[in-house]
């Protein structure tokens, strides 16, 4: 099916983006606009999914040249899925963003960057081309490198650095993988790459799997790629880093099971590798987290962690580790997203995120005591939350697949998580400060209850996650079957163009 509203997650927020440079001088109208367009985008992005739930792939020719030779933007169930979760974090975040008063404030290139940011998003997730998800990446790093820096801090710039310097070398990498695959396939259309890359040799297809995998696993923080990851978001500012362990390393893994599952044959798939790699970065990823004092340093090592078991459900290339990968992937997006708008929360309270020197926010904040345990919860898998429902449907996958080594591997690293986070319920909510004291920052006043309200927002979407899990389910479940099964989406880019 065509639709015109294809295009419009990126074109809305990138027009916004324009407009935000012009009124830059009115800090008023650059709020209205950016908001104005970022719910629009959730209202676009959710009739999408409708349309792409009903009719399968949803697409739009740009310029009216059918692919493979035009550029084809295209929204399946799990780009549409994608976009929900991802436009309604980036709105939240704003919001968020407007109430701490400090970086969105203070930079009159806010708003324009962060609009450019969820533009290159929301391309990631909908264009049918492999330079253009290129081009997507590009434009969604060029923004997030000025974000990381925001407020010039020598921290900041430092960490900045080595984030784009690993960067730039995966985009090199990329830009590679793309010319060799136009040099053997004469295209870069990823429904046509489908039909072309069974017809290389097994050695030649197995090389452009794993070059892929680098890449993306570059920009996702999979094992051993993910160095760079504890020290580049920490630093930033509260909303920056929020939106940052929510959706970047999301749209790594979203590439890595779009390219798999659509462009390669089942032969060449890396199944195998791919469950050793979730299963190292799993382990690795909550091993740093247990070793961190500072409340963001260990949610970002458990941003790690929760990526592996993503990769875990892939690497079972079946129906049901796919499904239980996007039903995952969307309560990870909501819960981490929540957990580091409540760490931005305790170290505006204290001044400090470091869990040696908070305590009592039970006590001094009860409010903020609440926002952390639902997601925290969730996160260690316990019952009834969204991470549980996550967790046992990929558990239940790997049971299925006989993969008792990563099933096992998967419930010790679930235990270690909620050690990790009791660890941070101790100290930081029960314990007893060592110097830090709360600062009298008006709870119910201003610019913090924006904060508390953003927070409050991705708690209740957490808690509905959990009382639609079988509706949201089905629906993952859908999307499963259409990456498992292909043809409907190469029928459809295609359709009579090639």
């Amino acid at each position: 099916m065509n639709s015109v509203l294809v295009p419009l997650p990126i074109v809305i927020p990138l027009f916004a983006a324009a407009l935000t440079i012009i009124f830059g001088r009115f800090l008023l109208v650059q709020r209205v606009l950016a908001l104005t367009a970022l719910a629009s985008t959730v209202g676009v992005s959710i009739a999408l999914l409708v349309q792409a739930d009903r009719h399968d792939v949803v697409k739009m020719d740009a310029g009216g040249w059918a692919a493979p030779l035009g550029i084809t933007y295209v929204v399946d169930r799990l780009s549409g899925i994608m976009l929900v979760t991802s436009s309604l974090m980036l709105l939240v975040v704003l919001i968020y963003a407007i109430g701490q008063h400090g970086v969105e404030d203070h930079h009159v290139g806010f708003e324009p960057i962060y609009l450019v940011l969820a533009a290159g998003v929301s391309a990631s997730f909908i264009t049918g081309d492999m330079f253009n998800l290129f081009v997507a990446f590009e434009m969604m790093l060029a923004a997030s490198y000025v974000l990381l820096t925001l407020g010039g801090r020598a921290d900041q710039v430092r960490s900045g650095m080595t984030y784009v310097v690993i960067s730039l070398v995966a985009s090199a990498l990329f830009i590679t993988a793309l010319a060799l695959l136009y040099a053997s396939t004469g295209t870069v259309n990823m429904a046509d790459l489908a039909e072309r890359i069974p017809e290389l040799s097994p050695n030649v297809r197995t090389g452009f799997s794993l070059l892929l995998i680098l890449v993306f696993g570059i920009k996702a923080g999979l094992f051993p790629l993910f160095f760079w990851l504890p020290d580049s978001y920490p630093t930033a500012p509260g909303p920056v880093t929020a939106i940052f362990a929510g959706l970047l390393t999301k749209v790594g893994v979203y590439a890595i099971i779009r390219t798999q599952t659509l462009m390669f044959p089942p032969e060449s798939q890396q199944g195998t590798m791919l469950l050793i790699i979730g299963g190292l970065t799993m382990v690795v990823g909550v091993l740093g987290a247990l070793a961190q004092d500072d409340l963001k340093r260990l949610l970002s090592f458990h941003i790690v962690g929760q990526i592996g078991y993503m990769i875990f459900g892939l690497g079972l290339f079946t129906v049901a580790g796919i499904s239980a990968v996007v039903f995952y992937i969307v309560q990870t997006i909501l819960v981490k997203t929540n957990l580091f708008l409540v760490a931005g929360l305790i170290d505006r309270h204290f001044g400090t995120s470091r869990i040696s020197r908070v305590g009592g926010v039970v006590r001094s904040a009860p409010v903020i005591a609440v926002m952390f345990a639902v997601p925290a919860l969730s996160l260690a898998g316990l019952p009834p939350s969204s991470g549980f429902a996550g967790k046992f449907a990929l558990i239940g996958a790997g049971v299925g697949s006989r993969e008792w080594t990563i099933v096992t591997v998967a419930l010790v690293v679930s235990l270690l998580t909620l050690f990790s986070m009791t660890k941070i319920w101790a100290g930081v909510f029960w314990g007893e400060a060592e110097s830090a004291t709360p600062r009298d920052e008006g709870w119910t006043r201003g610019g913090p209850s924006l904060m508390v309200f953003a927070t409050g927002v991705t708690v209740a979407l957490s808690i509905a996650y959990v009382v639609f899990a079988g509706s949201i389910y089905e629906l993952a479940e859908r999307a499963g079957h259409d990456l498992m099964h292909p043809a409907a989406y190469i029928e459809a880019v295609l359709g009579g163009g090639n």
